[in-house]
């Protein structure tokens, strides 16, 4: 395999920092192939798919792929409830689906962008800021109530911006460079939703001998 092509169908565009973590997990267990990513966007069409299922179907015929992933936010649901809810989806498809995985932050994506102080620093364009972050501890990340809400107080916390300067900042743009400036998910080892999330890019890379055949 020359490339190893994936698409990330998720609830929205700032779950767009999702592709990093994954491009890291595939790169960890054995593809050393390039890999190439691509986010699925219905934001420009003219009729946006409307439950999870014409949603993969437009994600395979517009960004057709090796492997899907398929992210939902557990919220307030058990992440075995919400896991099941897109199995049942990936069954459902009636064109041929590639291999699939699914992703499920409990509660929310954000969660798994509250552990690299250095990228939030970089993200909030404060590079060298010094006032705390208190970022909560990395094993306590999926018990917050609302981590979209406490990351986007961190970020503004970091740029050290006040008044007109601080309004113009924009959370969610931030939110997607501590992303992609962050080098290291290890530490989202600690959490149950990231384990599973490994666990099943594992499973997948062997079953197709992916890592064996680059």
């Amino acid at each position: 395999m020359r490339e190893l092509s994936y698409t990330l169908l998720s609830d929205g565009s700032s779950d767009k920092a999702l592709l990093p973590i994954i491009s890291w997990l595939l790169d960890q267990h054995g593809v050393r192939c390039p890999i190439h990513s691509e986010w699925a966007d219905f934001r420009l069409l003219p009729r946006p798919p409307r439950n999870l299922r014409a949603k993969i179907e437009q994600s395979l015929h517009l960004y057709p792929c090796d492997l899907l992933f398929v992210h939902r936010d557990a919220e307030n649901l058990p992440y075995t409830e919400r896991k099941a809810e897109i199995i049942e989806a990936l069954a459902d498809v009636n064109t041929g689906c590639p291999p699939s995985v699914c992703v499920v932050p409990v509660r929310m994506m954000e969660a798994w962008l509250l552990f690299d102080e250095s990228a939030l620093w970089r993200a909030s364009g404060n590079p060298i800021g010094r006032v705390p972050l208190h970022l909560p501890p990395p094993a306590a990340i999926e018990q917050l109530p609302d981590p979209k809400t406490r990351l986007h107080e961190i970020l503004r916390a970091a740029s050290e911006l006040s008044g007109r300067r601080l309004k113009k900042l924009k959370p969610n743009v931030c939110a997607t460079l501590v992303a992609n400036l962050s080098r290291d998910f290890a530490q989202l080892r600690l959490l149950p939703a990231f384990r599973a999330l490994e666990d099943d890019v594992i499973e997948i890379i062997n079953r197709n001998s992916w890592a064996e055949q680059l």
